[in-house]
């Protein structure tokens, strides 16, 4: 009989505000964390993970030992009192924690549902976990499932594939125009919270330099320091547009900054190379008419907007099949857990049946006389093939897709173990007269 428990114990974006997530981040490391929580009595195996915005501990704990409490003081120490914890915490167990598990790996529990991030931070996760020697035979096989999931996840459905939020849709947008955005240049105008976010994705995506004009030129400063850029001034904007190959604008200005008379001077010297620009304001920053221009391709908010929404509907779609890969995941780990818990079983039904063949065997073997070694293989075989066919109808028992729940299997289990005389059969009898 399986003597572990699964636990998953957690706080994500949708339970918990940032102020409470961010007492629980592990400003030292996985390593000195993990260490601790060898010390938590029984506790068999464990994982933890901690993102921006989530942090979660996975254990095998012995049966019937109650260490959540242990588990919830060691997740939010001395910052939130036990009771305060519970409006914040979700505690799954068994079946419950591996399908999160697999949710979370398929990204279908991220803020940005499809993203591909979150399966890097469970591997790094994982990598710190396995150097610790913190998992074992269970989390081992859990994890490397949950990474089966997500591969599955991304090859069988097109979730990851379309732009969900505005910055992000500046960049697949920009990959359209330019294909390989390395070696681009970026230029961003204004400082505004979305133009800076849709430059982190472009440099995540490798552009080459990003530069920064402002009307406050120690702001532009700040922010071309983030991305190593440089600053420009706001008068400096014309002779910059020959050499950006992509704009962000988002600037506070009640009229335009770029005229399609300003850039319609510079395409000539560009040798009509194309220029992508993104108008983020309100009220817009950039000429709509230079939409007219060759090689020049001008998206304002609505129009990412209206990306963002369309994908999102697709991605919603996507995610259903991906909700079905999950809950089949679960059921093939389900399945492999309950083989574990009549394994000890099988192994001590095989031992026993064999002792009594042999044993059986040994009586008789006088009688034989001498024997060749293909007569002496020929008996093998056949005590081989009466165990076996022995063996078929017990095993097909206790294997039996109908034999599903921790309590039919233990009803199987102690069956068995009666009619064939097993040790483990008596100890089982008493563990019920113990629960009872």
């Amino acid at each position: 009989m399986q003597s572990e428990q699964i636990l998953l114990l957690g706080v994500n974006h949708k339970t918990t505000p940032v102020e409470i997530r961010e007492k629980m981040a592990l400003s030292g490391g996985y390593d000195q964390y993990l260490a601790a929580l060898n010390k938590v009595e029984h506790v068999q195996e464990h994982y933890l993970l901690s993102t921006c915005n989530r942090v979660e501990l996975l254990v095998v704990a012995d049966t019937g030992a109650d260490v959540r409490d242990l588990l919830i003081r060691f997740l939010f120490g001395d910052e939130v009192p036990l009771e305060k914890a519970d409006e914040y915490l979700y505690i799954l167990e068994g079946r419950e924690a591996v399908h999160h598990l697999f949710t979370v790996a398929g990204s279908l529990d991220s803020m940005v549902v499809g993203e591909s991030q979150i399966l890097g931070q469970l591997k790094e996760a994982y990598r710190h976990a396995a150097e610790q020697h913190s998992t074992g035979a269970l989390l081992n096989k859990m994890l490397h499932k949950s990474f089966t999931v997500a591969k599955r996840v991304r090859t069988e459905t097109g979730i990851g594939s379309s732009a969900v939020s505005i910055s992000y849709a500046a960049v697949q947008l920009a990959k359209k125009i330019f294909g390989d955005l390395r070696q681009k240049k970026v230029l961003l105008i204004g400082a505004g919270e979305m133009a800076e976010l849709a430059a982190e994705h472009l440099v995540g995506n490798g552009v080459k330099t990003v530069s920064v004009a402002n009307r406050t030129l120690a702001r532009a400063m700040r922010l071309a320091e983030r991305f190593e850029g440089g600053a420009i001034s706001m008068e400096e904007l014309p002779e910059h547009l020959e050499e950006t190959d992509i704009i962000i604008s988002s600037t506070g200005a009640e009229g335009l900054i770029i005229h399609k008379k300003d850039v319609q001077a510079v395409m000539r010297k560009r040798r009509n190379r194309p220029l992508f620009l993104i108008d983020i304001a309100v009220p817009r920053d950039l000429d709509p008419e230079l939409n007219d221009l060759d090689n020049v391709y001008l998206y304002d908010i609505d129009d990412l907007s209206s990306v963002v929404e369309i994908n999102r509907e697709g991605r919603g779609r996507e995610a259903i099949k991906a909700e079905r890969i999950v809950d089949e995941e679960t059921l093939k780990f389900e399945h492999y857990i309950e083989t574990l818990e009549v394994k000890p079983t099988i192994v001590e039904l095989r031992k026993r049946i064999r002792e009594i063949a042999e044993g059986e065997m040994t009586k008789s073997r006088h009688r034989l006389g001498e024997l060749t070694g293909e007569q002496e293989d020929a008996l093998d075989a056949m005590l081989h093939a009466i165990t076996a066919k022995i063996l078929h109808h017990p095993m097909e028992y206790l294997k039996s897709s109908r034999c599903t729940g921790h309590k039919k299997i233990k009803e199987r289990v102690n069956t068995v173990c009666e009619i064939f005389g097993l040790p483990e059969g008596r100890a089982k009898k008493q563990d019920d007269e113990t629960d009872e």
